[in-house]
């Protein structure tokens, strides 16, 4: 998970489904449930390049950021309820994410 999703997760779980949700993914964080991968310089590139060709959605740095990881990872499975962005995205090692839950 890119360390910049941390933040947009934690305020839609607390402003969704309030501090008890928020708290437990955060207690998940600490005990190493989730794989934090700093945003790397050349990740910050791509997502410039994202956030221009996907502004009409908007795609957002937080969502390139999702993107450029898994494309410096080679990761084609994303998990997110945002199915509208990450359906349009088209990454650069597959043709499609496969998208969780299904």
């Amino acid at each position: 998970m890119p360390t910049l999703v941390v933040t947009e997760v934690v305020y839609l779980l607390g402003t969704r489904l309030g501090w008890e949700a928020e708290a437990r993914f955060l207690g998940d964080l600490a005990n190493g449930a989730f794989t934090l991968e700093p945003v790397h310089p050349a990740d910050a590139l791509r997502m410039v390049e994202l956030v221009a060709q996907y502004h009409d959605l908007p795609l957002g740095s937080v969502d390139a950021s999702v993107v450029a990881a898994a494309e410096r990872l080679g990761v084609t499975e994303i998990a997110t309820v945002d199915r509208r962005h990450f359906s349009v995205v088209r990454p650069r090692h597959v043709s499609a994410f496969e998208l969780a839950p299904s």
